[in-house]
């Protein structure tokens, strides 16, 4: 725990102007960051009396072992820069939204010649249309079958349109009427883009638009006594009809809005947002949050428009952002929003009428949101709380590991040997600290070795990073194992923070690798033991019997957990090296040989076979191939070894290169 007076700044050293501050421990990882209006004020909170300070406040001045800032111009520029940092290095003491599901977005790929309408998940991408989020995708699949009577724009992959274009025969919808069918020419680009861009314009709320005109081209068809076409567009009408009212009005004048409302207690919040557009609720999520910093309703406002908005531009912002409460700088946060947009956005707490009313209700449903996820993790929280004191008493650490790094081996019969790390923290997985080796001192199979070279290789990052920012000094560090090229940015996504507890996957002699690479590299403080498969039993080093935990003990389940996670990444990485260098092929070493002429030599001989037997005039007839490259093709095809027979081992078949087979 630091003394906030051994790295307090002298007053004169701060400046009183608007900026951004960062907080930094003792590993030099960036755990809080801020902004302020002026900054020499604001840092000056942070080193009061511990007393005085609220508790959560107190406990990042004391983990932190540096603060240092940047001053920027205006209020906007200091919003901006903090989110954007935010985002950059995760910081452990700062508020961070994170959605309870990954909500599915009903989307329109206009970037793509043939615009394609489909249910999209995750990170949004430049070019495509959004509208939702939705609660459930069957909701999107229902509002898009209705909706392609009358928009009949593609919803096929980029497969199934390929084979029907091939195959001049368009899919089940195009014979249905729900797809103009582009694959096969029935429509234009252009008319295709037109319908497209159509549908985009009824989802964001211009509905009266096209069913005006649907009612004037129904009561002219049945005027000309045209009773079919007449049907055709009543039905049009219902359906559009009934898209419409899954999403009912909500608020008047077509009001495009997004509404935010919040619950909380002491130690979490909950956020939902309705998303309204033409004044229809055309989308909704939520979050939950803990609060790991001393923040107000209003700072968690603030944090929510930075989590929605941060990367967000143009009409995904909207026009009018309604909050319970307004955050510190109000103006600087609708004067940022304005500039994402484009235009001027309103941003205020409603007082009265439809506007007031629809809050309650995101309010309800913000309310019930925290209590469903109460409810959710008081077991899961009370269980690995237990876990990881059952672990502590049973392996006699001093408190509970907080942080658990897991090593596993992989390889087949000695062949593409690899290793995985996991990383669980207070009993949850941290993928993205999740690493992959390759292991390169040795060739063949040797667990032990490899366990014992994968620990050091950590470890001696662990201890150049503590080098690279003064901390260790009592040894030296291979240059090859070295940070050099990367940036002293403090990301968190990297080797410096040490665990309390490495598990191996395996027994005594694994156990024993682990330990020695540790000592080798003077590294006392960090436990270690192995989970083996055979009977479950946990290793320590040094010990003849092992650590029994009962069966039904929580720590040992956790244990099973992160050795069984470890195992898994290994043997995806593993099986992944040894996929691609099936695939690899001799034409890979052919120095200048890029795909497309390997592709071209292909398609021209058939296969690697009848090509290794053509003549080097023969190579020279491919379009785009000189004689030195076709020499040096022969040359790297003589050296390489045929490879071995694949077996059908359906019916013991031998297949040839061609595609052939042999008795």
């Amino acid at each position: 725990m630091a003394d906030p007076s051994s790295y307090r700044p002298k007053p004169g050293q701060i400046p009183d102007s608007p900026g951004v501050y960062k907080f930094r421990d003792e590993h030099h990882r960036v755990i809080y960051v801020g902004k302020a209006k002026s900054l020499r004020q604001r840092l000056a909170n942070y080193f009061q009396p511990l007393a005085s300070l609220h508790p959560r406040t107190a406990t990042m001045v004391t983990t932190a072992a540096s603060v240092e800032w940047t001053v920027v111009s205006t209020e906007v520029e200091a919003l901006q820069l903090e989110y954007s940092w935010i985002k950059e290095f995760d910081p452990r003491f700062n508020v961070k939204y994170r959605d309870d599901k990954s909500y599915p977005y009903l989307a329109v790929t206009l970037n793509e010649e043939y615009p394609r309408v489909q249910v999209m998940r995750g990170h949004k991408k430049k070019g495509v249309r959004y509208f939702g989020p939705y609660g459930h995708a069957w909701a999107i699949r229902e509002t898009v079958d209705l909706m392609l009577r009358v928009f009949p724009v593609r919803t096929c992959s980029a497969g199934v349109f390929r084979n029907a274009a091939s195959a001049g025969r368009p899919c089940l919808l195009g014979y249905i009427g729900k797809c103009s069918a582009p694959c096969v020419g029935r429509v234009t680009p252009e008319e295709h883009r037109e319908l497209a861009e159509d549908f985009c314009d009824f989802m964001t709320g211009r509905t009266g638009t096209y069913l005006r005109r649907l009612e004037k081209e129904m009561t002219i068809a049945a005027e000309d006594m045209e009773y079919e076409k007449a049907a055709r567009l009543r039905d049009d009408i219902g359906a559009l009809r009934k898209a419409m009212e899954k999403s009912a009005v909500v608020l008047a004048d077509a009001t495009d809005a997004d509404l935010i409302a919040l619950a909380e207690d002491e130690l979490e919040a909950a956020v939902q947002i309705f998303h309204v557009r033409g004044g229809r609720v055309r989308g909704q999520r939520g979050w939950v949050t803990d609060k790991v910093e001393a923040v107000d309703t209003a700072g968690l406002v603030e944090h929510a428009l930075q989590q929605l908005y941060g990367e967000e531009s143009g009409d995904a912002v909207p026009k009018e952002v309604l909050v319970p409460a307004l955050p510190e700088d109000a103006d600087a946060v609708t004067a940022w929003l304005s500039g994402r947009r484009g235009s001027n956005v309103s941003l205020r707490v409603p007082q009265r009428g439809d506007k007031k009313d629809l809050m309650e209700t995101v309010a309800r449903n913000a309310q019930q949101a925290l209590v469903l996820h109460k409810t959710k993790r008081a077991s899961d929280l009370t269980t690995r709380s237990r876990a990881l004191e059952e672990i502590a008493d049973a392996l006699d650490l001093d408190s509970a590991p907080l942080r658990i790094e897991c090593f596993d081996i992989s390889h087949l019969q000695g062949e593409d040997v690899v290793a995985s790390m996991v990383v669980f923290e207070d009993g949850l997985p941290r993928k993205g600290e999740y690493r992959r080796f390759q292991i390169k001192g040795f060739e063949g199979q040797d667990d032990v070795r490899s366990m014992h070279e994968v620990i050091s290789r950590r470890f001696k990052r662990y201890l150049a990073e503590k080098e690279k920012t003064g901390e260790w000094v009592d040894g030296e560090v291979p240059a090859d194992e070295g940070p050099e090229g990367r940036e002293d940015d403090g990301r968190p996504k990297r080797f410096a923070y040490p665990p309390q507890l490495v598990v191996v996957d395996g027994g005594q002699p694994q156990v024993a690798a682990a330990r020695r690479a540790l000592d080798e590299l003077g590294i006392d403080d960090i436990a270690v033991c192995g989970l083996a498969k055979r009977l479950e039993e946990v290793w320590l080093p040094g010990d003849d019997d092992p650590v029994v935990l009962p069966r039904s003990s929580e720590g040992l389940y956790l244990l099973q957990r992160v050795r069984d996670t470890a195992h898994d990444f290994a043997i995806r990485y593993q099986r992944s090296k040894r996929n691609k260098r099936i695939r690899s092929s001799p034409l890979d070493a052919v120095p200048g040989l890029g795909e497309t002429r390997k592709q071209a030599l292909i398609k021209h001989f058939g296969s690697v076979k009848r090509l290794r037997q053509a003549t080097i005039e023969q190579i020279c007839e491919v379009p785009g191939m000189g004689r030195k490259t076709a020499e040096a093709v022969a040359v790297a095809l003589a050296q390489a070894a045929p490879a071995a027979p694949a077996v059908n081992t359906a019916t013991g078949e031998i297949m040839e290169d061609d595609g052939g087979t042999t008795a």
